[in-house]
């Protein structure tokens, strides 16, 4: 037996790039940032921010949720797996890219404000994923 099980907490990179690759199909994809706090170790020495880039990709409702409501900044818990895929370049260099497919999501606190400049969407959004059903919300963030 094995397990394939990927959970982080970060912040979105930057918008979600949507392809429709089939008829039907739908992925986005985006990064998502995790940071190590800085730190000072008892001999005195300072451990600077240690920030880390993860590559998201999410399909069919995920995917949908995803372009409607998340952007650059948006605070993510994020369940999922592992891939790693290669492809070659222009020059021919074979390269690799691991990426987190992602089973389940949650947006979390501090929405962004509405373009009016009035109160946090937080609600709403959370309320409209669950009617899509893209969205795992029985998932309880243990915070």
């Amino acid at each position: 037996m094995s397990v394939n099980k990927v959970i982080l907490l970060g912040n979105v990179g930057r918008d979600p790039e949507v392809r429709y690759p089939s008829q039907g199909q739908v992925v986005a994809s985006f990064p998502l940032a995790t940071s190590d706090r800085a730190y000072t170790t008892s001999s005195g020495t300072q451990v600077p921010e240690r920030t880390e880039w993860h590559n998201l990709v999410m399909w069919g409702r995920n995917a949908e949720v995803a372009e409607k409501y998340i952007r650059k900044g948006t605070r993510l818990y994020v369940e999922g797996r592992l891939r790693t895929r290669n492809y070659e370049d222009r020059n021919k260099i074979k390269r690799y890219v691991t990426e987190i497919y992602v089973e389940s999501f949650e947006m979390l606190g501090g929405g962004q404000r509405s373009p009016e400049g009035g109160r946090p969407e937080q609600p709403e959004q959370q309320s409209q994923e669950n009617a899509l059903g893209g969205v795992d919300s029985t998932q309880q963030v243990p915070f």
